[in-house]
């Protein structure tokens, strides 16, 4: 009776058993979702402590933060004034020769350089393929590291195989066909310049062939060059058929007869030269259109240039010494019988000249034209007459 009581009693109030039920199950979800979530939390933090502990055990972890460590954002640079400070890690860029001789010109304003600067002479072989005399620059080379460059400049399908310890390796820029007597001759010169001014550290440049060999140690050589007031290119005012002879009307008013200069081919400039030679747009359209065999370019283009722009800062001759006595449009070819103390004596104390204003009888640095045939007999000749 009390318990139908109680159940009439429950029905009076309004309360449901089903819904009280629910009601009890409700009020327990959000604590066995709290016990769950800190359940979860707790495996993480053991998950991580747990694999960094592995990653350290295995040295994984220090890989990850050294490649970590060395992400720079694209628009940094980890040092940038090492783009200009240090010379190109590959030489065989993909610029066009208008985008080279673009950068190649490109000249700080400051002239005092923010670093340790230890000037040094670039060395340009413009060869068409292998360098035969390579053995006699590699011991006149030895021993003064950081004081020289190297470039190459050769056929395009030339490739070079030298040993990884050379002075030459992997010292080719990109190069093109160059024809004796026509512009792209000039062209390949100024590939030359334009490569060796991108190491802002060469602060002289001299054109060099396959066929040619010092003719004085490398101390002496780059003492003569770093000490002269003035860059070694001849520039003579020729009035006959082979020098004024070939001056054309056209050039002018760029161009006057008056400025029309030759020289060798064979040069050594100073930087500042140099940029003058591959920034130049305002001669090379004359020379290219007006200067065409029997007019030969090499011998004309950048001595009359150079006579116009910078008359004062130019020698006036070439450091390389050739021999034009057996006649001919070519110089006098040596090999190996030629190769004696006698032929260098005549060499080294048959010349008189000027330099930085006096009188000198060490005149040439240089000398070619020597065939592959020389290579034997000098070097056994070279610790005796040449100093190396």
């Amino acid at each position: 009776m009390q318990t139908r009581i109680g159940s009439v009693g429950s029905l009076e109030e309004g309360k449901d058993p089903v819904l009280a039920t629910r009601t009890s199950q409700y009020k327990t979800l959000p604590w066995r979702a709290l016990q769950l979530f800190g359940f979860f939390i707790a495996l993480c933090i053991t998950c991580s402590i747990i694999t960094i502990y592995t990653f350290r055990r295995s040295g994984i972890y220090s890989a990850v933060t050294t490649v970590k460590s060395n992400f720079v954002p694209c628009d940094e640079q980890p040092n940038s004034l090492d783009i200009w400070r240090k010379p190109p890690t590959n030489l065989l860029h993909s610029m066009s020769d208008n985008e080279l001789l673009w950068r190649a010109s490109f000249v700080p304003r400051i002239k005092k350089y923010p670093f340790n600067r230890l000037p040094k002479v670039a060395f340009m072989f413009l060869t068409k393929g292998p360098l035969p005399l390579a053995p006699l620059w590699e011991r006149f080379f030895k021993g003064h590291e950081g004081l020289f460059s190297v470039y190459i400049h050769s056929l395009p399908s030339f490739k070079p195989d030298f040993p990884r310890s050379s002075v030459f390796y992997r010292r080719q820029i990109p190069s093109q066909v160059a024809e004796w007597g026509r512009m792209s001759m000039c062209d390949a010169e100024r590939r030359l310049l334009a490569n060796a001014l991108l190491d802002i550290s060469n602060e002289w440049f001299i054109l060099l062939s396959e066929s040619c060999i010092p003719l004085y140690n490398f101390s002496v050589i780059y003492q003569y060059v770093m000490k002269s007031k003035y860059s070694f290119m001849g520039a003579f005012d020729d009035p006959g058929p082979f020098g004024r002879g070939r001056y054309n009307h056209n050039m002018a008013p760029e161009v006057n007869i008056s400025k029309w200069r030759k020289g060798s081919q064979w040069f050594e400039v100073n930087r500042k030269l140099a940029i003058n030679i591959v920034e130049d747009v305002t001669f090379y359209p004359k020379f290219e259109q007006f200067c065409r065999p029997a007019c030969y370019v090499d011998e004309h283009y950048f001595p009359t240039m150079l006579t116009i722009q910078t008359p004062k800062l130019l020698a006036n001759r070439s450091i390389t010494w050739v021999d034009w006595s057996r006649g001919g449009p070519h110089p006098a070819t040596f090999g190996g019988s030629d190769i004696t103390e006698e032929f260098f004596k005549r060499i080294h104390e048959g010349q008189q000249c000027t330099y930085n204003d006096q009188p000198s009888s060490t005149c040439v640095l240089f000398a070619r034209k020597f065939a592959p045939s020389a290579m034997e007999p000098l070097s056994r000749i070279a610790p005796k007459v040449l100093g190396f």
